[in-house]
């Protein structure tokens, strides 16, 4: 394959290490150019959120971040949301008015922003209730009511000259898309559907194996928990539905072995909880690729230090031979076309109690580490892989 087929490839950083401390713009684009990055995620969190700022703020935010950025050299790349939005049912909300709140007042603003700013928009801000979870043709109504949104938003970001737009993907069954069948599926109909290419967000610490379906063995053996607590149910076991925790527990294993066929939409497959095999399969339809430090089981957003990669599963040269594997596969038909630039972006979190000191220089190491990987911003992937 010629150079030009793969896609540049830049390391950026998610400002949100910075919300609560260094919130003007001119202090986190200093502070982000210092540490040797050039390009900048602003995240929700950190004074930008619709909801919180109100539109004279984020009116007279926009120039301030111009000048800051300009200032200190960097670029804004994309906008992101933050916390604020990701604890509420969003997008899927039970109710209209919140929707529509959600829609006019909070995603349309970061879609104006990020098009003033020349910046693409990365997010996650919905959730489907428990009670959906149980049906899987309510289940299949609430992605259906997500799409539909999406495919508004990602037509008002085409006709506000917005940059692209992609979901982040997430790991449990009520944030939808958790597995790579419904990224999928999404990225194609809400690409369809709107006419505009439309993508999503790996990050690498959202993979979790605990939502598989359980062996049929186990199914079989499964006893009936009595009153006095005798063959309590393992902690950490999932069996989807609460109808089949119930039949579990009565140790109906034939009636249970019905209903786990009857809600295969909560039940991934084992290469859903690799980010590896995401990077391969996907990769190529994220402009953005979240980067965390993780022992595969949580998703803290830890930095790339030399004590946590020891433990951690998150190697850059891994990262960048399976990012290249998936340019490598044959296109496959209605997906989006192939991003022709990913920011490899930092996304690390910091607690409330740590020590601002402590935090800059773990971002240093972390800076540090991924230059060894991504040594000059815009180098093709295929460079990088050698």
């Amino acid at each position: 394959m010629e150079g030009k087929t793969y896609p540049r490839i830049y390391l950026a950083i998610d400002n949100c290490f910075a919300y609560k401390r260094w919130t003007r713009p001119e202090e986190w684009c200093s502070l982000i150019a210092q540490l040797g990055v050039n390009y900048a995620e602003a995240s929700a969190d950190t004074e930008l959120d619709p909801l919180y700022m109100g539109a004279g703020y984020l009116s007279d935010w926009i120039p301030a971040v111009e000048k800051a950025a300009a200032s200190a050299g960097i670029c804004i790349a994309n906008l992101y949301s933050g916390h604020g939005t990701y604890t509420t049912l969003g997008l899927t909300h039970t109710d209209l008015r919140v929707r529509r709140r959600m829609i006019d007042e909070w995603f349309k603003p970061m879609i104006t922003g990020a098009a003033r700013l020349h910046a693409g928009l990365g997010f996650f801000a919905h959730a489907f209730p428990h009670e959906t979870l149980q049906n899987a043709d309510r289940y299949e109504e609430m992605a259906g009511l997500l799409r539909r949104g999406l495919v508004e938003l990602n037509q008002f970001a085409s006709s506000c000259g917005c940059g692209v737009l992609g979901i982040e993907q997430m790991y449990s069954p009520h944030q939808y898309p958790w597995t790579m069948a419904q990224t999928k599926t999404l990225l194609r109909r809400v690409t369809k559907e709107s006419g505009r290419p439309f993508y999503f967000t790996e990050d690498l610490g959202h993979h979790h194996t605990k939502f598989q379906r359980p062996p049929e063995d186990m199914v079989r053996n499964i006893k009936t928990v009595s009153s006095a607590g005798q063959n309590p149910l393992p902690r950490g076991l999932w069996l989807g539905s609460d109808r089949a925790f119930a039949l579990a527990e009565a140790g109906a294993a034939g009636e249970l072995a019905a209903e786990l066929d009857r809600i295969p939409h909560l039940f991934a497959e084992e290469k859903d909880g690799n980010c590896y095999a995401w990077l391969s399969e996907l990769g190529c339809y994220s402009p953005i690729i979240h980067l965390q430090q993780t022992d595969g089981h949580t998703s803290s957003h830890l930095p790339f230090t030399g004590e946590l990669n020891q433990w951690g599963i998150i190697d850059g040269g891994r990262v960048l031979a399976a990012l290249k594997a998936a340019y490598d596969r044959p296109e496959e038909g209605q997906m989006p076309g192939r991003c022709d630039a990913v920011y490899m972006t930092l996304e690390l979190f910091t607690g409330a109690a740590a020590i601002p000191r402590d935090v800059l220089e773990d971002i240093r190491e972390s800076v540090a580490y991924w230059r060894r990987w991504i040594p000059r911003d815009g180098m093709y992937l295929n460079e990088l892989t050698g």
